[in-house]
């Protein structure tokens, strides 16, 4: 694996003013061994890159339920590109509904998206697999 806690942002960008789910995500994302940052409710795309940057992460989470996950997600993609941070992994959850989850994939602003349904041992299995893989482990 990595030889440090892997860190990671979790942010909910937008207007969406819903966050118990996200605070369940962050808690056990915690639980596993992972240093989490936790930006809370109504941060723009610039905040959330910005918070990445200097929290130094290595993966943003980005909670959304508010419907506008088509524009925040590639705005928060771009963003972290301009600052230099292609390798950092970027995941969503949130109601995404199926084709935008594919659009979202496919054109590489996501690296994964998790839906209501999925266990945090799904979520917390992604991300350690993807790390062990990129460690060559």
């Amino acid at each position: 694996m990595i030889d440090r806690k892997i860190r990671i942002l979790v942010a909910k960008p937008g207007l969406d003013g819903h966050d118990r789910g996200v605070k369940v995500v962050a808690r056990g994302l915690r639980d596993a061994g992972m240093e989490v940052i936790y930006t809370g409710l109504h941060q723009t795309p610039q905040q959330v890159a910005e918070t990445a940057l200097q929290e130094d992460v290595d993966v943003v989470g980005l909670s959304i339920l508010s419907g506008a996950h088509m524009t925040l997600v590639p705005r928060i993609k771009k963003l972290l590109q301009e600052n230099g941070m292609d390798e950092v992994l970027i995941l969503v959850g949130g109601i995404i509904p199926e084709e935008d989850t594919a659009a979202l994939l496919a054109d590489g602003y996501a690296d994964q998206v998790f839906t209501p349904g999925d266990s945090l041992e799904k979520i917390t299995g992604y991300i350690f697999e993807q790390f062990k893989a990129a460690s060559g482990s």
